[in-house]
């Protein structure tokens, strides 16, 4: 049953994306749904829990909060350049390798040889994996175009993702604590990134349901964690790249060749062990 709770998020966020892509909207309307949908979860959880909430917390969950709101349009906006099938293992990777490495440099969670190996190796891995899951053998030139948007495009998405990580541990803001106020940062950020684009609309209504999935994901994560630990629940939620990768694939109909398939099964593989690494070295 505890393998299971810690299982939970990587479901919940690995079919984010995909009911995204379902519902349609366009970026600005899937961030803008998906922030509200986290702010409602969020709000239930706080009242229900009645967790801690000092004005620090507040202000830095927040701030945590509105990055999250770049980190997820921006990778919304990648979809649209070479789709979820490229997007998630390339997301996922970057977003693993910055955060470990600011981990390492910022707060020296790798304080031994055994560790330093492990985690070493993990990000020489996920870095593989990156390259093949982007590996394609004919592109056209206006592919290759839509290939460098969407790693810049991503490369700004990973800013917002390691500022939302980062900001909580600097002030010791996580777990229950954070989650309201970050949801509340997430809807501000994602009014402020899309209120040029007039994203009020029917989709932007129906993308609250994936940030239902998203908050849930989220709460299953704290729940698992004094469960089953931190490497293994940290391991498992980010597997969610498999559902995200394969659903891009097979239940949104992304075409690729045989060999694209391959590479992108290998490198789903690589990420994976690489994770699996991580975990280890955080014990």
């Amino acid at each position: 049953m505890d393998l299971f709770l810690a299982i939970l998020p990587a479901i919940f966020w690995g079919s984010i994306i995909l009911l995204n892509v379902k519902i349609g909207g366009g970026p600005y309307s899937q961030t803008l749904g998906t922030t509200i949908g986290a702010l409602l979860f969020s709000t239930v959880v706080y009242f229900i829990a009645h967790p801690q909430l000092t004005p620090t917390i507040f202000v830095v969950g927040v701030v945590s909060g509105m990055f999250w709101a770049l980190g997820q349009s921006s990778q919304y906006k990648s979809i649209q350049y070479i789709g979820v099938s490229k997007t998630m293992p390339i997301s996922t990777g970057l977003q693993i390798v910055t955060i470990t490495l600011v981990g390492v440099l910022a707060f020296h969670e790798w304080n031994s040889k055994t560790t330093i190996i492990l985690g070493v190796t993990a990000i020489i891995l996920i870095l593989c994996g990156i390259i093949f899951t982007s590996y394609d053998n004919k592109t056209s030139e206006d592919e290759n175009k839509a290939l460098k948007k969407g790693i810049i495009t991503l490369l700004i998405s990973t800013v917002g993702y390691v500022g939302y990580a980062a900001i909580g541990r600097v002030f010791g803001v996580v777990g229950w604590s954070a989650l309201f106020p970050q949801a509340i940062g997430m809807v501000i950020g994602g009014i402020i990134i899309t209120y040029k684009h007039k994203p009020y609309n029917k989709h932007a209504l129906y993308n609250i349901f994936p940030g239902l999935f998203w908050a849930a994901g989220n709460m299953f994560l704290f729940i698992s964690q004094p469960k089953v630990g931190v490497a293994i629940s940290f391991s498992l939620s980010q597997t969610g790249v498999v559902i995200s990768t394969l659903g891009g694939i097979f239940l949104l109909k992304e075409k690729k060749t045989k060999r694209q398939l391959m590479f992108i099964g290998l490198g789903i593989i690589l990420i994976v062990i690489g994770v699996v690494c991580l975990g280890i070295a955080k014990k």
